[in-house]
């Protein structure tokens, strides 16, 4: 079965595009040397960009559970792009930040995306990718996502 792209509605069209790019960001991320992320790990790493954050407030903010939560924590862990320190005044509380690796990170997949949006406006003009880039960022605030899209409050898909 195949599917007619020229029949895609404006949900499907949006979200197979967002696929499409998120991959090629992240096969570039990879090539620089930054590997086993995933979109779900973005995330938290979106949260700790400002300064490390208690997981209970990562778990609120994600609407998910601390276990859930310290599972993704653990897994950035490993990958040697996060880590947990002790709260300031209470060891209870532990607090997870980026290394220098997460940071590096980061800047790989702002890098990343930029390439791709310079490598589109090449392709289709920047006039229409400007125009598609506009249309879509109208959507959010029409749908009351503009606020949590700007305050890093995007939650994971449920």
């Amino acid at each position: 079965m195949t599917v007619d792209l020229e029949n895609l509605d404006l949900t499907l069209a949006s979200l197979f595009a967002g696929q499409a790019l998120n991959e090629e960001v992240r096969r570039r991320i990879e090539a620089r040397g930054f590997s086993g992320l995933r979109t779900g790990h973005g995330y938290v790493v979106q949260r700790l960009v400002e300064g490390e954050q208690p997981v209970g407030a990562l778990a609120r903010d994600l609407g998910v559970t601390q276990q859930a939560v310290s599972k993704t924590v653990a897994e950035l862990e490993r990958l040697g792009y996060a880590e947990r320190r002790p709260g300031h005044g209470d060891a209870r509380v532990r607090l997870v930040a980026l290394t220098e690796r997460g940071r590096g990170a980061v800047e790989a997949a702002r890098a990343s995306r930029a390439e791709v949006v310079a490598e589109l406006r090449e392709r289709l003009g920047p006039r229409r990718v400007d125009a598609a880039a506009r249309v879509l960022r109208e959507v959010i605030e029409l749908h009351g996502a503009g606020a949590r899209v700007r305050g890093r409050r995007v939650r994971p898909p449920a």
